[in-house]
This record gives structure tokens, C-alpha cells and sequence, in this order.
């Protein structure tokens, strides 16, 4: 469906949001956000109203700052991708900014599979290159997510035969230009590049190891650097303690382990782009027999629910910002960045410090 814009979408609305949208049950919330289902007035669209809360005083630790509510909103601006969550709308009052977004209603991509019976490598990429198609598109306009994780990838409709994928929370997301260095701390520490824990100047190649830590998963349920704390966790990113463990990925083609390894590579100049992941060969095969190897290929879903399973309890009882990390850094003498949404986003709050709700859908 065309989504339709209001005229003069760029600016934030003083209007009262509730006079143009019925606004209905909450869908998800986070540290500092809130998401209820809305209905368009007069055309009848359903969407999701994302309610920010902004923080009053310079003083105050609550609330997000207004710039960064302001570089989220301009970057969904920029944004016009199947594969990406839409802002279709923006309001603003005194305490809240509200963003109207597409509603995502189908779930998580992972909740999804896990309720499969059989899942073969071939059905796997198809959902790997919707994940790969949306980060091209952020990439070729100097887009960072800097938050890609299995939370964040949704489905639109889950009740079709390729549901469609859509790449939520751009909380994170910094828009970079070439030449300009850029250095900060944050993320979710299952899922950040060694640049990142190492405060080192970061790319778009950041985004690339994310996706190779999700694929990692996806094939196996197991999470490749997730240890008993988030210090343990960092320590494993920074040492790329990592395996393909027989117990896991004894079905697994050596195609695979192939794109997750030149993924998973520390040297972020050696790690592959978006265009070269893309045109790998377990992407897209060169041959008939690489085509036969991931028809052939399945993954084991026994396992991956079991491991995803225990990897979601692990991840309720534990926060995951990166900020306290920041004390280290400090240690070494580099100058830190002083946002402190940057060190985790709106959604971690909920994830880790209690068990996640399964009733979710699309948060910018």
C-alpha cells in the first residue's frame, strides 16, 4: 500500500496528535518510548504512534535529548525503502515527540522462524538478502543503523509465504559523511564490531559485523560472543572468541560459514561490504551446485529454538548498555562522547531488565 503523506511532514507538528489520530493500545515500550497502535482520522490507515519522552532540563537524566530525537526523525526522513520502517508523521507537545510510523505488525523474524518445522539455507538467505537489500539502501546514503539485532528485524505480515522484512529503531542510526571521523560507544554488546568496544573510528563496516553475528544465530540459535556478562561478552567481540561448534552447525554448508566468517573479520578493511556480501556466492550462487548445496543444507530448528530459547532468558536478566564499559575507556584517556542515548537504545531498557512481551510492533 502507497503510504500517504500529510503536507510538511519536516517539521515537528504543535498540533494535538489525537485530533487527526485515534490513538489505541500500547504495542511495546522501552527506556524512554512508548508505541500504540493509531487509526488516521480520516482515511482510516492503521499505523504506530512511537511517543518519545523529552528530557526537560540540561540537569535531567530522564527523556532523550532533543537533538537526537531531531537526527532520528531527519534520518527516517531520508529513508524510502521496502525493506525499512516508514515515518509517515511527526507531532510534538510538551512533554512527548510522536513519531507516526508504518505499523509492522507481523512480529519478530526469529519468533517466526522459530515456530517453522523445517527451514532449509535457501529459505534462510532469501530472508538474509531482504536484510541485506535494506542495509544497502542505508549504506549507499552513508547510513549507519549501528543497532541491527534480531529484535529489530520485524515482519510486516507473517501470515504470507515470504513475509516481508522490515528493519525497525534508528535510535542509533548516524548518518556519516566520507572523510569525517567518527568515534563512539554503543549498541548492544552481543552485536558491536571490535571497533566499537575498542573506541576506535567507525564505518559502515559496523553494521556488517552485526550482520554476521544475526546470521550466526539465525543458522544455529547460539549467539557467537554472548557470554555470562556483558564485560565477559566485550572481552569475547575484542578476542573474536568465536567457533563453529559441530554441536551446531554440523548441517551447515560450508558456503555459510563462509559469508559468516567474512563478516566476523576484526580487521574491518578485510571484512566484507554490503555489495560484496551481496554478491557472495551462498547470496547468490555462481553455479548449479552451489544452488543444490542450500536447498540441501537445513538448518537444525531443534537447536535453534533450544539456543535462542536460552538466549532470550540470558538477555532478560541482564542490561546490555555499554555504558559502564565507558569507565575502562576513560582509563586509556580518550575523550568520551556525552550522549547518553548513545550508549543503548530505547529498547534495551525493556529487553534486559525484565522478560520480554511478545505483543510488538515496529518501533523507528
Amino acid at each position: 500500500m502507497v503510504q500517504q503523506q500529510r503536507p510538511g511532514m519536516a517539521t515537528f507538528k504543535q498540533q494535538n496528535v489525537e485530533d487527526f489520530y485515534e490513538i489505541g493500545e500500547v504495542l511495546g515500550s522501552g527506556q524512554f518510548a512508548i508505541v500504540k497502535r493509531c487509526k488516521d482520522k480520516i482515511v482510516g490507515i492503521e499505523y504506530a504512534a512511537k511517543f518519545i519522552k523529552k528530557r526537560q532540563s540540561r540537569a535531567s537524566r530522564r527523556g532523550v535529548k532533543r537533538e537526537e530525537i531531531e537526527r532520528e526523525v531527519d534520518i527516517l526522513q531520508q529513508i524510502q525503502h521496502p525493506n525499512i520502517v516508514a515515518l509517515h508523521d511527526v507531532f510534538e507537545n510538551r512533554t512527548d515527540v510522536i513519531l507516526i510510523l508504518e505499523l509492522v505488525s507481523g512480529g519478530e523474524l526469529f519468533d517466526f522462524l522459530a515456530q517453522k518445522e523445517s527451514l532449509s539455507e535457501e529459505e534462510a538467505t532469501q530472508f538474509i538478502k531482504q536484510i541485506l537489500d535494506g542495509v544497502e539502501y542505508l549504506h549507499s546514503k552513508r547510513i549507519i543503523h549501528f543497532d541491527l539485532k534480531p529484535e529489530n528485524i520485524m515482519l510486516l505480515d507473517r501470515n504470507v509465504p515470504l513475509p516481508h522484512i522490515k528493519l525497525i529503531d534508528f535510535g542509533l542510526a548516524h548518518k556519516i559523511e566520507a572523510g569525517v571521523e567518527f568515534k563512539n560507544i554503543f549498541g548492544t554488546p552481543e552485536f558491536v564490531a571490535p571497533e566499537i568496544v575498542n573506541y576506535e573510528p567507525l564505518g559502515l563496516e559496523a553494521d556488517m559485523w552485526s550482520i554476521g553475528v544475526i546470521t550466526y544465530i539465525l543458522l544455529s540459535g547460539a549467539s557467537p560472543f554472548l557470554g555470562e556478562s556483558k564485560q565477559e561478552t566485550l572481552g569475547n567481540v575484542s578476542a573474536m572468541n568465536y567457533n563453529f561448534d559441530e554441536e551446531f552447525f554440523s548441517n551447515t554448508s560450508e558456503l555459510a560459514k563462509s559469508f559468516i566468517s567474512q563478516l566476523l573479520e576484526k580487521d574491518r578493511r578485510k571484512r566484507m561490504s554490503i555489495q560484496e556480501a551481496l554478491n557472495h556466492p551462498w547470496i547468490k550462487p555462481l553455479n548449479p551446485r552451489q544452488a543444490m548445496v542450500k536447498r540441501l543444507s537445513v538448518v537444525n530448528l531443534e537447536n535453534f529454538r533450544r539456543q535462542y530459547a536460552r538466549r532470550r532468558w540470558k538477555l532478560s536478566f541482564r542490561i546490555v548498555a555499554l555504558c559502564n564499559h565507558l569507565t575502562r575507556i576513560m582509563k586509556k584517556g580518550h575523550k568520551l562522547p556525552q550522549s547518553e542515548r548513545d550508549c543503548e537504545s530505547d529498547q534495551e531498557e525493556e529487553t534486559l531488565r525484565r522478560p520480554r512481551t511478545r505483543k510488538r510492533s515496529s518501533t523507528s
